[in-house]
Order: C-alpha cells, then structure tokens, then sequence
C-alpha cells in the first residue's frame, strides 16, 4: 500500500533550505548586548550603543528572515513536476 503525501520530496528539501535562510537572519540580529544593562543608553544617548543599530541588525537581517518566509511559502507552493524543480533537481 502506497501512502500519499501533501509534498513530494523536493519540496521537503526546499522548506529545509527555507529553515536555515530563516535561522541565518535571525543569527544575523543576534548580539549587541551591552555589558551592564543599567547602562544600556549610558547618559540616555542611543548613539553610545551603535551595536544594535547596525545595518546588520535593523535592515539585513529582518530582510533575509522575510524572503526565508517567502522561501517557504514557494517550497510548499511549488508543483513536483514544475520546470523549477526539474532544473534544480535535474529530473
């Protein structure tokens, strides 16, 4: 007896690949702490902690988790005999 699944393996494959872009952002927006967190705005002057203002942080990052989303979203949208995946999958 054959089961049928939802998604055919290369759409696992994809949502796997999807997973890691999403788990890069988030690495990617990680970090920045201050030392001591009585001090995290030391003399209430933002520009004291140009850490976790960084181009890394507040653009790249949420920019790299969303097109993991979007990733996603295509993996499990993505037809098993389309010609993307006959090209990446070289069926």
């Amino acid at each position: 007896m054959k089961k049928d699944f939802a998604l055919e393996k290369e759409n696992y494959i994809l949502l796997a690949i999807g997973l890691v872009i999403i788990i890069i952002g988030f690495f990617l927006m990680s970090g920045g702490a201050a030392s001591n967190p009585n001090d995290f705005y030391p003399h209430n002057d933002p520009s004291q902690t140009p850490d976790i203002f960084s181009f890394r942080r507040i653009t790249l990052a949420p920019i790299v988790i969303i097109f993991g989303f979007i990733f996603e979203i295509f993996a499990i949208m993505v037809k098993s005999d389309s010609k993307i995946i006959k090209t990446l999958f070289r069926k």
